[in-house]
């Protein structure tokens, strides 16, 4: 079994064929990838994957408020590790395969995993928004999820920090700068406003990940 610090100098190589060659779709699962799981990584982290799977089922047809704490939750259960420990790197967004497999990620790939994961039961892009934010306690940058009931909607907060969700004006100990979906970046003032600054791929980090699941889809 590859364990995390026999993982970290085989990055380079061994993830990228993990999510290169062996995906049906972003969030789809083959039985190539399953079995190299379970080869390589052992049997928790192929049971991770078939839990992922299980829960996009369980999560599809339930109320939107249900399929937020699933996420919430399901996800949180991750080990918190930095980027410069597991994968070498200052600044690495994981896939969520990439996060399950290993087990480990920090709060953008945390983040990454339950947009991913929303967007694929079915919650519309426009509902969410990725916000890179100041955690003003920790006095360090970090990343949530948000998702708005509508456009003009105070967000409730999916958190790596904490396992309840709560509204935006509940987190005190956040500060927004910005946020990102598939179809836009957006800047959070001080003031509440938040006006429309260009499209995500602005964002080197995010369009790095999703040239690595666009690969995933090539045969």
């Amino acid at each position: 079994m590859v364990t995390a610090d026999r993982l970290l100098p085989r990055r380079s190589l061994l993830l990228p064929l993990l999510v290169a060659v062996s995906l049906v779709s972003a969030l789809e699962l083959s039985d190539k990838l399953m079995d190299y799981v379970l080869k390589d990584f052992g049997q928790e982290a192929h049971q991770r994957l078939q839990n992922w799977q299980r829960l996009q089922i369980l999560a599809a047809n339930a109320p939107i408020d249900r399929q937020l704490r699933l996420v919430n939750s399901f996800f949180n259960r991750v080990h918190f590790v930095s980027d410069i420990g597991h994968w070498g790197e200052e600044d690495y967004w994981a896939t969520p395969v990439e996060l399950l497999t290993t087990n480990g990620g920090d709060c953008e790939d945390f983040s990454i995993a339950k947009y991913l994961t929303l967007r694929e039961i079915g919650v519309p892009d426009e509902e969410l928004r990725i916000v890179y934010v100041k955690a003003l306690e920790l006095n360090q940058a970090h990343m949530v999820l948000a998702w708005y009931k509508t456009p003009d909607a105070e967000p409730l907060i999916l958190d790596n920090l904490i396992n309840e969700i709560k509204t935006a004006s509940q987190r005190t100990d956040l500060e927004p700068v910005y946020s990102f979906n598939g179809d836009g970046l957006w800047l959070n003032k001080s003031s509440g406003d938040r006006p429309r600054i260009g499209d995500s791929e602005k964002l080197e980090h995010w369009q790095d990940l999703n040239h690595r699941l666009t690969k995933s889809l090539q045969p």
